[in-house]
């Protein structure tokens, strides 16, 4: 069972975890090894290759206001190496990755990745939201067309029918989003700050933003202007009927710019045969430190759960910008919440395969009196690819028990005299049923067990 990430009582022996940390035991660990390997396949299927990056940086470099802006620097773990050198603990993949392109300037391009691991946040917790937690990376950098952005909206689709989870994909481009602003005449200066408001609209209404926005400087006739098209947007039931009403009364240049590459994004999404449930939101808002154009956020299509699954978007200038270099390193990605998916698959009872919801050991080894033998039999086992342990010292009825609570499919019981007539016995845990087992067919008949879930069948 998980440790409870909100609880830091302890269990009255004095140890405890901090909020926002868990820790797995054995049963879920598999369920997030398959999770983790199920994104892997399909990240290399997309032709994503693996990186891996140091946790600890240099403090100076992560705080860069590139990479990540002056919010995220709130929540960061900052600390003091023994040599004084002021170190900080990941808090992102990104960054870490236009640092990794910046120490290898040679590096061909597009240059496709995809990198998993830990990074630390010290923010509030909550659902979906811990201090320590596994992101799951995919980005392509180099180029500038939508393709990749609709390459990566075709994979998570694909990726979560692959987990059996219903989800919607929002849209938006930030360049739509603040020529829309401009229409309205809202200072450019203020457009972050509006934009962030607007982003909180499903949280606290449309009467908590108003105030927001009054709060910020901006003008009733300006809000009221906002939510008109907002509704007029909202009203149009397709994506394309909505972007035509925005490209209509919105007709500046980064209006435009947002509008020609939403059209041109949909239309690869569409030849893709990227055809979830995929939707337009010109409130849709994150990380506008560093976002420059198409942004997407992924959210089960049904349940409690509100945080995201997965999120991205399209960052053109930050390894530019991080870099302080001349040249263009146009960019964009997608982040899956590894734990997000893990709670969206217990909400959702999402069915696993069978090997993915079991702990290994297939086979469980039993020796009666008989360790030598027992030891060979394991090392075969082994030997062909079959997970597979032993359980010395422990009589038959209690080795079964033990086989039985941890789930174990497939026992085997090398007894005396099984032996003496050169045979074992295979046990089916889950049917009961029984095979004698000759010793000289063993190598065959343990080669039906790699495949989990093979009938015990026929003897070789």
């Amino acid at each position: 069972m998980a440790a409870d990430a909100d609880n830091d009582d302890d269990i009255g022996n004095g140890l405890r975890d901090i909020k926002g940390v868990q820790s797995f035991l054995p049963s879920e660990q598999m369920t997030r090894e398959y999770i983790a390997d199920t994104l892997k396949r399909h990240f290399r299927l997309y032709g994503y290759r693996p990186i891996e990056t140091s946790i600890l940086d240099f403090y100076d470099i992560a705080a860069s206001k590139y990479a990540g802006g002056a919010e995220i620097l709130k929540e960061t773990y900052r600390l003091k190496d023994q040599g004084n050198r002021d170190l900080i603990l990941r808090y992102e993949l990104t960054f870490k990755l236009a640092k990794l392109i910046g120490m290898n300037p040679n590096l061909r391009m597009p240059f496709k990745r995809y990198e998993i691991g830990k990074v630390f946040r010290d923010g509030p917790t909550g659902t979906g939201r811990l201090r320590e937690f596994t992101q799951c990376d995919v980005d392509v950098v180099g180029t500038a067309s939508t393709l990749a952005d609709a390459e990566i909206i075709a994979l998570a689709f694909d990726i979560f029918r692959d987990f059996g989870i219903g989800v919607y994909i929002e849209v938006n481009s930030r360049n739509l989003m603040f020529g829309i602003f401009e229409r309205l005449g809202i200072p450019e200066r203020n457009r972050i700050d509006a934009a962030l408001s607007l982003d909180k609209l499903l949280k606290i209404g449309e009467s908590g933003v108003r105030k927001e926005l009054l709060d910020k400087g901006i003008s009733k006739d300006i809000i009221d202007g906002i939510f008109k098209i907002l509704g007029e947007a909202d009203s149009r039931k397709s994506n394309e009927e909505k972007l035509e009403y925005l490209e209509s009364i919105a007709n500046n240049s980064l209006a435009k710019t947002g509008v020609a590459e939403l059209k041109e994004f949909f239309g690869f999404c569409a030849s893709m045969h990227a055809t979830g449930d995929l939707r337009l939101t010109p409130t849709l808002v994150r990380g506008l430190g560093y976002y420059t154009g198409i942004i997407y956020e992924v959210y089960l299509e049904k349940g409690k759960m509100k945080s995201t699954l997965a999120a991205g978007g399209r960052w053109d200038h930050m390894i530019k910008d991080f870099l302080k270099s001349d040249r263009e390193y146009p960019a964009t990605g997608i982040t899956f919440g590894l734990d997000s998916i893990y709670a969206a698959l217990q909400e959702k009872k999402a069915s696993l395969p069978e090997a993915a919801a079991r702990s290994v050991p297939v086979l469980l080894i039993i020796p009666v009196d008989t360790m030598e033998e027992s030891l060979k039999i394991l090392q075969q086992s082994r030997g062909i690819g079959i997970s597979a342990d032993i359980l010395p010292g422990k009589k038959l009825t209690k080795a079964l028990e033990y086989a039985n609570s941890e789930s174990i499919p497939y026992t085997m019981v090398v007894g005396k005299k099984e032996l003496e007539i050169g045979s074992v016995k295979l046990r089916d845990m889950h049917t009961g049923r029984e095979r004698e087992i000759s010793l000289s067919a063993l190598k065959s008949s343990l080669t039906l067990l790699k495949d989990y879930g093979a009938h015990l069948g026929a003897e070789s």
